[in-house]
């Protein structure tokens, strides 16, 4: 079995990841912590887990972690895992960073959007972004994986074909992201200005959210120069899930039908578990996609426009974080990619 470890217990992201190891039949949950007033049974954190894992959730102790897990994951705000890799580097563990601190590989770009210095320059370089339908590969032999944002993968996986085929013009990229509430992270939840998102919809962080260089840093990797994208998050009056409209302008020299675009898709994710292409002129919606690991895209193409609309749907907690986590450490560890997922 599986010795994991999960640091950042008590947040949306770290509850979900313990609820899904507990169905996976490879792993052992032995380490459970986050930043806590006094230690106490996660089963008296979340009533959830009570008759399932008898485990204490104490304030991190970094040596100990080291000493019971082989795997840790850090499901930890933005700016403190880095102090977190640092202080677990050295053991002989391997480490799943959902936080964004290992995401950027410009360390400039980082630094301006989380507004702190970057105090791991060797780990960010060796980390591989957890994306596994781009780096599945490189993700078995990972001793650290930058797992993706929520947004980011749902626009990643949503334009990487159109990108590849050379279907679209790369200056003219729109992003409408939607997303639940609970993608902001329980520690805003309870005192900042998501506590009642009901009855209320609206943007924010208007083309200057921190997602924004990801998305551009992995669809440049794929273009054949640097793209900058326009990208508006909304937050949805709905608990979990997001859905992004994403706008492309076809590429003039491209020959495109909706049959074909569609076709496209499926060749290029054929292989993949967790990504679904919608039949013409059907869309995702998010609740198809709650509590999943699936990825849902529709395709959609305006000849008189010249206009290529793809929508997408997951589920925050899962393909966004946890869910995506699971998988990233299946690929490390030679399970199967859908274990504990389906």
């Amino acid at each position: 079995m599986l010795k994991v470890g999960v640091i950042g217990a008590t947040g949306y992201t770290g509850e979900q990841l313990i609820e899904i190891l507990l169905k996976h039949p490879e792993v052992k949950i032995n380490y459970l912590a986050a930043k806590v007033e006094k230690a106490q049974g996660i089963a008296k954190i979340f009533p959830r887990f009570k008759n399932r894992i008898d485990l204490v959730c104490d304030n991190p102790d970094y040596k100990l972690a080291a000493d019971r897990c082989e795997l840790v994951f850090l499901a930890l705000p933005h700016t403190v895992s880095v102090q977190a890799v640092s202080k677990l580097a050295g053991h002989a563990l391997r480490i799943i960073d959902l936080s964004a601190d290992y995401r950027l590989k410009d360390i400039k770009v980082y630094e301006k959007f989380y507004q702190t210095k970057h105090k791991d320059r060797p780990g960010l370089k060796s980390a591989i972004y957890g994306l596994p339908e781009l780096y599945r590969e490189r993700i078995r032999s990972a001793r650290l994986v930058a797992n993706p944002g929520c947004y980011p993968t749902a626009a990643i996986l949503g334009i990487i074909p159109s990108i590849v085929s050379q279907s679209i013009d790369p200056d003219c990229i729109f992003i409408d992201a939607k997303s639940g509430s609970t993608g902001a992270g329980r520690r805003v939840l309870r005192g900042g200005s998501y506590d009642e998102p009901d009855d209320n919809f609206k943007a924010y962080k208007v083309n200057m959210h921190q997602h924004m260089p990801e998305i551009e840093q992995e669809l440049s990797k794929l273009s054949d120069k640097k793209l900058k994208i326009n990208f508006v998050p909304h937050l949805l009056p709905i608990k979990r899930g997001i859905l992004e409209t994403i706008y492309l302008k076809k590429a003039p020299v491209a020959k495109i039908k909706i049959e074909s675009l569609i076709n496209l898709y499926k060749r290029f994710y054929r292989l993949e578990p967790f990504v679904r292409i919608l039949e013409q002129a059907r869309f995702p919606e998010i609740k198809d996609v709650v509590n999943t690991n699936f990825c849902d895209i529709g395709i959609s193409f305006d000849e008189t426009r010249q206009t290529i609309i793809i929508i997408c749907a997951i589920d925050n907690l899962m393909k966004g974080a946890a869910g995506q986590a699971v998988e990233n450490m299946n690929i490390m560890y030679g399970f199967k990619e859908e274990t504990a997922l389906l």
